[in-house]
């Protein structure tokens, strides 16, 4: 696998590098369906990621309480870390707002476009898998999971502070894994508009169990994808991968709307929706399709860059 999480000596081609991935993480949040982490992965960084957030324990606390900044820098990746979030931060300012547009006003060409990505990632990513018994399991089981999770039905819930702790836990944990978006759970969950509503208002009480629950979630399960990473790495990359397809059904770009609901604006936006087969005769299907294709061959480059990559300093 090229995902490497091992540390070493990073060079500014790398910060540039890791600079677009967040670039891509935080356009990728911006649609229903696809996450932060579905970017990671195609992108080779996922297990740097799940250890540099692994970093953050009590000893780094200590630090800090210590005032040992140097000691604190030197726990945790701090350049990985900058180069991705100003990537996220750039894409949020910048590319959110034209998907945003995009996913209100051509969603079937959007979801064409990220269609072909995450399908081109399954492909590069699987070609590495050891393939067994074992984790053609992993990858049925995570298909399986990815494919029901995302036909849930949003349901209603309070919005009390132990169910807002919970749903950031969850959704936290979500946002990290390929192929399932933590704001999708916050929709399932019914937490969404209210979260939305909380952030617009600056409610800090509101948002306060929410952010716990996110701290909580994201700081544990970072754990515990490492310890499976190290312990049966082929096995959770083929869960992983089974995430991913998925959540293909929730990005299929031809969709009919069979049930609609009103969001926090008052507009009239789908809540359950059938996939349908595309029609050939129509010029909108042979634009999807193009689109599809150069998501797949744009993953397909940037996969023959990072073995690239990796071979030019396996050979140093």
């Amino acid at each position: 696998m090229a995902q490497d999480p091992e540390p070493r000596q990073l060079t500014p081609r790398d910060d540039a590098y890791h600079l677009l991935t967040g670039v891509a993480m935080g356009a990728a949040d911006v649609v229903p369906g696809v996450s932060g982490g579905t970017m990671a992965f195609i992108m080779g960084v996922y297990a740097q990621l799940i250890e540099a957030i692994r970093s953050f324990d009590l000893d780094l606390v200590k630090r800090l309480l210590r005032f040992d900044i140097r000691g604190a820098l030197d726990q945790v990746p701090w350049r990985f870390l900058l180069a991705l979030g100003s990537g996220i931060g750039l894409s949020i300012l910048t590319l959110a707002h034209l998907v945003s547009w995009l996913l209100e006003n051509q969603r079937p060409l959007l979801y064409s476009l990220f269609f072909g990505l995450v399908l081109a990632s399954i492909v590069a990513v699987a070609r590495d898998v050891r393939w067994s018994p074992t984790t053609v399991l992993g990858l049925v089981v995570g298909t399986a999971l990815a494919f029901w999770l995302v036909g849930r039905v949003p349901v209603a819930m309070p919005n009390d502070p132990l169910t807002l702790f919970l749903s950031g836990s969850v959704a936290i944990c979500a946002m990290i894994l390929p192929g399932i978006s933590g704001s999708f759970i916050l929709l399932i969950l019914g937490q969404y508009a209210y979260v939305l509503e909380a952030v617009k208002a600056l409610d800090v009480i509101a948002l306060l169990p929410l952010a716990a629950g996110c701290v909580v979630g994201i700081l544990g399960f970072a754990r515990v994808l490492s310890w499976l990473f190290v312990h049966y790495e082929q096995l959770t990359i083929t869960l992983l991968v089974g995430l991913m397809i998925g959540s293909l059904r929730k990005i299929w770009p031809f969709k009919e709307t069979v049930e609609t609901m009103i969001d926090r604006h008052g507009q009239e936006v789908p809540k359950v929706e059938h996939n349908l087969l595309p029609d050939p005769a129509a010029a909108e299907t042979w634009f999807a399709l193009g689109l599809c294709v150069a998501g797949f061959l744009i993953i397909r480059l940037l996969d023959l860059l990072r073995r690239r990559l990796v071979t030019e300093e396996t050979a140093a």
